[in-house]
């Protein structure tokens, strides 16, 4: 998290240009490699920055996970933008095996294939993306950008907090010092100049003057929601907006209202918490894009730590917003078994060359639980289509496997990925063991013990990389419990201790009429698991998580 330090009141750090200017603004103010008094030299990826030993300007160590992930996903998504422009996108390790071939782009018959200029990591391109950090804090994140990511034309960093923006071009100049190596791009003062304002103001300007950013990272500390709208207007046609919430908590049920007042939907406390964050970040930001006929298209989609990260990309079109309500349900869950429905909001059907669009019929349950009889909860509206884009996931997998060492967390990254590859895209939310098992008061069957029952009962199923012990399966909740009964059969529970109102006794007192199978499934256990990757490490040491805010003297 690298959002701004808590003080009122605007300013903005000067932008990381395309160039590094003249000698004098490369050489002013020039430091040495060692911090002076009172300051401390972070290194992180190819950066290093002079970071204020008070704290002045918020800095997370926890968070290299987060943008070791954004580096690979820019990295990607400028492979995808710049490949039309002719620019080919190349890191270490790649220039024998060379760029991988796009659908659909062949030359033209005739044509002698004309060479693509190489964009290398720490050198500003030509025509390259424009990239705007609007909550930098210590700008760490955009001197990465600047060094790790190739492809980029400029990098501007700017933050709401004036002391961090007065801080920010001091920290600047022991990356470009780098000891006996000559000064890299980026250094201050760059070609572009100040950026006019604080990141609001800047995010609108841009939109007002048609010069929007190829990409828009938002990280700030807490809630997002304030710069959303100005976000989704300056962002460029198929551009990619990169938003942190680090307000878990309120998208997972603890306030409700206070979700409902930042992100226009309701929270719920449900085992499948942290998935529904990440959509109704998803749906607020579609919703957002929606006022200005624009839309958001997922590419990835990532709950980890204390927060979510989510990567999409924005169009225009009046007649796909249209769709957009198709987009969003209405989340139906119990309160006593944990059962949940989805009730779209909308309904698309082909009509035609084209789509109509009509309000959706429900809802799909009554007012009290099929299973328990217990009461339902209402929440969203969420984010109901997938969370990621599976071939763009792909990407970002095989550069790690072209390119390793690249990051820190990379084993981390390869084994998140892996398991979001995996995913049951069409099914939104996920049960996990533990719920299942504590509603009908048994013991736990394994996760390979419920895999393979779903599988041989003919449903899909898969992990999720938001909870460890999470299962997606498009299996109706009926033939979940009723496989929940079968295991109970195996492992008999006690029913003359539970209550006759309770839900396991009233699950319980069903017969199955799915028999189901625990017998090991040839596809039960997932490729992610069997080569070992490192799918959920354990946090690396105590008290992992948020850090304090700067202080504001």
């Amino acid at each position: 998290m690298d959002g701004a330090s808590p003080s009122n009141g605007a300013g903005a750090a000067p932008g990381v240009g395309g160039s590094a200017g003249p000698p004098q603004d490369r050489e002013s103010p020039s430091r040495e490699s060692s911090p002076e008094p009172g300051e401390t030299l972070i290194t992180e990826g190819r950066a290093t920055i002079a970071f204020p030993s008070t704290n002045e300007v918020f800095y997370n160590p926890v968070q290299g996970f987060n943008r070791d992930l954004t580096c690979a996903v820019l990295t990607e998504f400028a492979r995808l933008q710049l490949r039309p422009k002719g620019i080919r996108v190349v890191l270490p390790g790649e220039e024998e095996v060379g760029d991988p071939p796009e659908p659909g782009d062949p030359p033209e018959p005739g044509d002698p294939p004309e060479p693509l200029r190489a964009a290398r990591p720490g050198e500003p391109c030509e025509g390259g993306l424009r990239v705007l950090e609007a909550l930098a804090a210590s700008g760490l994140r955009s001197v990465r950008f600047a060094r790790e990511v190739p492809g980029l034309g400029a990098v501007v960093a700017s933050d709401r907090s004036p002391r961090a923006a007065r801080l920010m071009p001091a920290t600047w100049p022991a990356t470009a010092s780098g000891g006996s190596s000559p000064p890299a791009w980026p250094t201050p003062g760059g070609a572009e100049g100040p950026p006019p304002g604080p990141p609001r103001m800047l995010m609108y300007q841009s939109k007002a003057e048609r010069e929007p950013f190829d990409v828009i990272d938002l990280d700030p500390y807490g809630s997002p929601a304030p710069f959303l709208d100005a976000a989704v207007q300056a962002v460029s046609e198929g551009g990619l907006l990169c938003v942190t919430c680090t307000d878990v908590a309120v998208m997972a049920g603890n306030s409700a209202e206070t979700c409902y007042s930042k992100y226009g939907a309701v929270s719920l406390k449900g085992r499948f918490c942290h998935e529904m964050a990440l959509r109704i970040v998803l749906h607020s930001l579609d919703l957002r894009a929606n006022c200005y006929q624009r839309f958001v298209v997922p590419l990835l989609s990532v709950s980890a730590d204390f927060y979510v990260r989510v990567f999409v990309r924005v169009f225009t079109g009046q007649a796909k917003v249209k769709a957009s309500a198709s987009k969003q349900a209405l989340v139906f869950h119990c309160v006593g078994c944990g059962s949940h429905h989805l009730q779209r909001l909308g309904r698309a059907t082909s009509h035609g060359s084209g789509f109509k669009y009509s309000a959706a019929t429900g809802p799909p349950v009554g007012p009290t639980c099929e299973f328990c009889q217990q009461r339902h909860q209402v929440g969203g509206p969420v984010w109901a289509e997938p969370l990621h884009d599976p071939a763009f996931v792909e990407r970002v997998l095989a550069a790690l496997e072209r390119s390793p060492g690249r990051f820190r967390s990379e084993p981390r990254l390869r084994g998140m990925l892996s398991v979001i590859a995996e995913e049951l895209s069409d099914v939104p939310l996920y049960y996990t063991l533990d719920g299942l098992s504590s509603t009908i008061r048994s013991n736990t069957p394994s996760l390979l013990q419920l895999r393979s029952a779903l599988l041989h009962a003919g449903f899909r199923v898969s992990l999720s990389h938001a909870c460890r012990n999470a299962v997606k399966t498009d299996a109706p909740p009926a033939a979940l419990w009723d496989i929940m009964r079968c295991w109970a059969k195996l492992h008999p529970v006690k029913l003359e201790r539970l209550p006759d109102s309770s839900p396991a006794a009233r699950i319980l007192s069903v017969e199955p009429t799915l028999q189901a199978s625990f017998a090991l499934h040839e596809d039960a256990n997932p490729s992610s698991r069997k080569r070992g990757l490192k799918r959920f490490p354990e946090n690396p040491e105590p008290f992992w998580g948020p850090k304090a805010r700067a202080k504001p003297g």
